[in-house]
């Protein structure tokens, strides 16, 4: 095979063609289709806080140390932590090459090419959708909560969908159309309201850490690790795939029980990855992209661990609640102001992760349409505000209709497995940019490479197979369709197809 002047492969004119990152570059300085640069480091590192602390740190805490590790929850967050972080190194080093919006997706197109970054971004775009609608829904209940408290409650037709009786959630359909118009006014302003969200969160969660330690009692440590218990397996779409395919079936408590806890509270530190989604949206990105990616990952690891051995040691692992595990160990020791509180934080806080996944939504489908793998109307940026408005408005009202008629507590999983996912896509994208495109500027370098990504390959595959095989069912019947979409329209559209045939 020939090669170019850079001494490069010629990129292709298959369903594997690639976009160079020279190309990807370029495509962000046509105004009609550019963001407007206004974020730093401190911005993005907002917004990965803002997405990671949600109902991970206000509910898993509580169901793992009850249910898989008891005290030694603070240890699965470390684990988990550690999968994220290798997961975040290979993030950084992407998105301070190819500093545009689309993160996995964009990331893919420059080293896997094009039907993989296709089948990447339409994963995207059903994760952080449903994500969104998910904490959307979550927030609504948080909220129904402390008006039910303030007896301002709202009808049950107007409550949502729940226990088989059909409603609409009005607060969650609210609420995402209001975010929706945040987004369209810019950026900037939605880093200054997840700012604020972030500030009310995080000193919440420093309150449950301070407050909470002058309630710690020795004894509920004890043991810091409990002796292992086997656990029956699920039978059918229920069980793990790990246990479809190879028999196993994990344990909770004792030293394997951390790992299984690993696999749950690791959902609370999706979010992160949104980060890259703003690449294109930085002043610095080269700099401030994995600063922001790193940092934030660093805050919340520190935060999730030290609200674990708070949790732990005020109330026995085994006493600890299920639904509100924070705010009902406070009223075990005789607080409920303070648990009242950590309630109001956890409904602000969830504000944010829902409009940081929209955020992270659209951006990936601004980038899909940009290169014309979407119709190309949905790339047109705001001449005022300099934002994608109109992919903003339509994914808006679709996550808000969904959010508002639809209980999906059960499709929940599927943003966990696409989270992971991406993650696999990106560690190898490394490798393969890193051999492809030796001579490219990287502002940071992912260490140890090839054996980092391998390993956070590994860590995500096994986190994957510990989903239950009916996630894996409903997986494969999105990408299917995601297959057909590109074969019917992204293929025969793609902006890159017809510069490679001279069109």
């Amino acid at each position: 095979m020939s090669t170019q002047r850079d001494g490069t492969k010629p990129p292709g004119n298959g369903a594997f063609r690639t976009k160079t990152v020279e190309e990807s570059i370029k495509d962000t300085e046509d105004p009609e289709f550019a963001l407007r640069k206004s974020l730093s480091a401190l911005d993005l590192t907002v917004f990965g806080v803002g997405v990671i602390i949600g109902t991970g740190i206000f509910v898993l805490t509580g169901e793992v140390a009850k249910e898989n590790a008891g005290p030694a929850t603070a240890l699965a967050f470390v684990v988990s932590g550690i999968v994220c972080a290798l997961a975040a190194l290979c993030y950084a080093e992407f998105a301070s090459t190819v500093p545009v919006a689309g993160s996995a997706y964009t990331f893919s197109y420059a080293s896997l090419g094009e039907l993989p970054a296709w089948i990447i971004g339409w994963d995207l775009v059903l994760e952080l959708a449903l994500g969104c609608a998910v904490v959307a829904v979550g927030w609504s209940g948080y909220v129904r909560s402390l008006l039910d408290t303030a007896g301002a409650g709202l009808p049950d037709a107007l409550s949502g969908t729940h226990g088989g009786k059909f409603g609409f959630d009005l607060l969650a359909f609210l609420l995402v159309l209001v975010l929706t118009g945040i987004l369209i006014l810019g950026v900037k302003l939605s880093s200054r309201v997840t700012t604020v969200i972030v500030a009310v969160k995080v000193t919440v969660v420093l309150i449950v850490i301070i407050v909470g330690a002058l309630y710690i009692t020795s004894s509920n440590y004890q043991p810091f690790i409990p002796p292992s218990r086997p656990v029956s397996g699920g039978s059918g779409l229920n069980a793990p795939l790990i246990q479809v395919i190879f028999g196993f079936t994990p344990s909770n408590f004792g030293v394997m029980g951390i790992f299984t806890a690993a696999a749950v509270v690791f959902f609370a530190f999706i979010g992160f990855d949104i980060v890259a989604t703003s690449a294109e949206e930085t002043r610095n990105p080269q700099r401030d992209v994995p600063r922001g990616i790193l940092g934030s990952l660093i805050i919340c690891t520190v935060l999730y661990v030290a609200v674990s051995i708070v949790v732990t040691g005020m109330q026995k692992y085994t006493e600890l609640t299920v639904d509100a595990p924070l705010a009902d160990a406070f009223k075990a020791v005789g607080h409920p102001f303070w648990a009242g509180l950590i309630s109001f934080g956890a409904a602000v806080g969830l504000t944010s992760v829902c409009m940081i996944l929209l955020l992270g939504q659209t951006r990936v489908f601004f980038a899909m349409s940009r290169d014309g793998l979407l119709p190309r109307t949905f790339s047109h940026v705001h001449p005022k505000f300099g934002t994608p408005y109109r992919s903003t408005v339509l994914l808006g009202l679709i996550v808000a209709l969904v959010a508002g008629f639809t209980s999906i507590s059960e499709l929940a999983e599927l943003v966990n497995i696409g989270t992971l996912f991406a993650f696999i896509v990106v560690a190898i994208g490394v490798v393969i940019l890193r051999r492809q495109r030796p001579d490219l500027p990287r502002a940071f370098r992912t260490p140890l490479v090839p054996f980092l990504p391998a390993a956070s390959v590994l860590a995500s595959l096994w986190l994957m197979l510990n989903l239950p095989s009916e996630t894996w069912l409903r997986f494969g019947i999105w990408m299917a369709v995601g297959f057909v979409v590109y074969a019917v329209y992204g293929r025969g559209h793609s902006r890159l197809g017809k510069a490679r045939a001279g069109r």
